[in-house]
């Protein structure tokens, strides 16, 4: 099935659901889009988690290799690698206990979509969580 974004009451809900988000490929550079929306996320009260086998820590959170060695809960997890990357990133993501799977815009895969879909997340792609942040809450 062909990706489709999610009316705004299921991302409304998806965002006041959730106290904690993975963020997947989180940089630890300033300039990086990655750091600025997660650090704009993080001012507006969610916790973030960064998940980068590159790092150790992003904006004062100890950083994880993978989604699968994070050690605390998290509702959410953002994505923000190439689109190549999220078919593994889906199967990964369905072995925590989130349920909410955001890939950032310009990032989207028909594939994860559907395994996401029948592992019951609620499923955003192609989508800036900072904007639709700023537009529904």
């Amino acid at each position: 099935m062909a990706y489709e974004h999610p009316d705004n009451e299921t991302v409304r809900q998806a965002l006041k659901e959730t106290k904690t988000i993975a963020v997947v490929g989180l940089s630890d550079k300033e300039y990086r889009t990655s750091y600025q929306i997660s650090k704009e996320m993080q001012d507006a009260g969610y916790r973030i988690i960064p998940v980068n086998p590159m790092v150790d820590s992003v904006l004062g959170e100890k950083a994880y290799a993978s989604l699968l060695d994070v050690e605390e809960p998290f509702e959410m997890i953002n994505v923000f690698r190439r689109s190549e990357h999220l078919p593994a990133l889906a199967k990964e993501a369905a072995q925590t206990d989130a349920k909410i799977f955001w890939a950032q815009q310009g990032v989207m895969d028909d594939e994860a979509y559907d395994y996401l879909k029948d592992h019951d997340f609620t499923v955003m792609m192609d989508m800036c969580l900072k904007v639709a942040h700023a537009v529904l809450m």
